[in-house]
């Protein structure tokens, strides 16, 4: 087995100023590195066109931001069981297999919710365990075969190319639902949409049968986590603090803007158009960002792109109307790039120190998934807290702000490592 990531870097043969040569690099992505992200477009794609309204969906089953919330809180007790659980599997045995099953079994979802229809309100909790099992073989398993296909040249690269196809779907997929959803009315349009979801699930799979099998890689170490955070000098005591308060955010901000959105406007085909405009605007800026953003720009980047989300939140103390949560979000599709791309390269560059991290690779995406769901899971309880409290418009848009500042501290968090760069 190779000790280092599998990604590949063209190399060109450029002409010198006194006629001599010089060799000039340049980021690429190999066959399998695209193989992957067309699965990853189609796990996004689905999820898009799907996942962008069941918030609604459960919304108009029971208009409660406390059970929403719970719902979520499923999902990430879920998902970090099966990070640390499926961990063992993705490393010793078959990670390919694990990425397939969690496609499956979102597929699965979707079927049930199909099924229990308007008494989904009294299947939050198990709907929301299989939900987040579902998320987390996918993204455990895909997060292995991405780190043993990239290197840190061409990360970035990736990384953008991710955006790219996130924002590209996230431009189709809601605004073709909410189309949708609006002309056949009612909860016909959501199994339509949902049924559509599961078509492309089925090729997601497809898709993953061309992928190589690759090689386990040893023993599984449960404890891992725990022994790089007690270990002095691991760069994980400040990237797990750093994904913690990414999480804080995440774990609010998924499932709220998109509701808050339907319920200024009372019309999915408005959330739609929103995620439209949101989604459009990501798509060129992911696209520039992995185009021109560097290593040596991380630390610069991260913060003035920390700072710029938190300051777009503050027009919602005046006006949560429909306007203003559009320019929100595309502030937030301007400025997320800046911040997202440093942490999740940082993270998994990290991880490619030396032979003996790369070899524990699978054991420190699980600490990475873990310290995320750590920070997501904080994030929904306060605000299931604050909310039994209050639930003015009022309360909910000082909840976000204090949320939207939890970024900032991720920088201060991880600034040394990115210096380090």
């Amino acid at each position: 087995m190779n000790s280092f990531p599998l990604g590949h870097v063209k190399t060109e043969r450029m002409s010198g100023i006194k006629g001599g040569t010089y060799l000039k690099t340049t980021a690429h992505l190999d066959r399998q590195s695209q193989l992957l992200l067309a699965v990853n477009g189609l796990f996004v794609l689905a999820g898009a066109l799907s996942g962008t309204f069941l918030h609604v969906y459960l919304w108009k089953s029971k208009q409660d931001y406390a059970m929403i919330a719970w719902f979520s809180v499923a999902q990430q007790i879920a998902v970090g069981l099966s990070f640390w659980i499926g961990g063992k599997w993705v490393k010793q045995y078959n990670k390919m297999n694990a990425l397939r099953a969690g496609v499956v079994l979102t597929g699965v979802f979707y079927l049930l919710v199909l099924w229990v229809s308007s008494n989904i309100v009294h299947w939050i909790w198990p709907l929301g365990l299989l939900l987040g099992l579902a998320i987390g073989l996918f993204w455990l398993a895909f997060n292995v075969v991405y780190f043993e296909v990239t290197d840190r040249k061409n990360r970035d690269l990736f990384n953008g190319w991710v955006g790219l196809l996130s924002s590209f779907t996230g431009i189709i997929g809601p605004w073709f639902s909410g189309l949708l959803i609006t002309w056949l009315k009612g909860d016909k349009g959501y199994r339509v949409v949902f049924t559509i979801s599961l078509v492309i699930y089925a090729l997601c799979v497809v898709f993953s049968f061309f992928l190589k099998k690759r090689k386990s890689s040893g023993a599984y170490h449960w404890m891992e986590p725990i022994t790089q955070l007690r270990s002095k000098g691991s760069p994980w005591r400040l990237m797990t603090p750093g994904l913690i308060t990414q999480g804080v955010r995440e774990g609010v901000f998924a499932f709220l803007i998109g509701l808050l959105v339907f319920v200024a406007t009372k019309q999915e085909a408005k959330l739609g158009q929103f995620t439209l405009i949101t989604s459009a605007i990501s798509l060129l800026t992911y696209w520039l960002a992995g185009k021109w953003y560097k290593p040596r720009f991380r630390n610069a980047g991260m913060f003035a792109g920390a700072l710029l989300l938190w300051i777009v939140i503050i027009p919602l103390l005046w006006n949560t109307g429909y306007g203003t949560f559009l320019i929100f979000g595309i502030g937030t599709a301007v400025f997320m790039p800046l911040y997202i791309l440093p942490m999740t390269s940082s993270g998994f560059d990290i991880m490619g120190t030396n032979p003996e991290t790369v070899e524990k690779r699978v054991e420190l995406v699980v600490l990475r998934e873990l310290s995320l769901m750590v920070g997501r899971f904080v994030g929904t309880l306060i605000f299931i807290i604050v909310l039994s409290i209050s639930k003015t418009p009022m309360t909910i848009t000082i909840l976000m702000l204090a949320l939207g500042a939890a970024p900032i501290a991720g920088w201060m968090f991880v600034r040394k490592l990115l210096k380090t760069e």
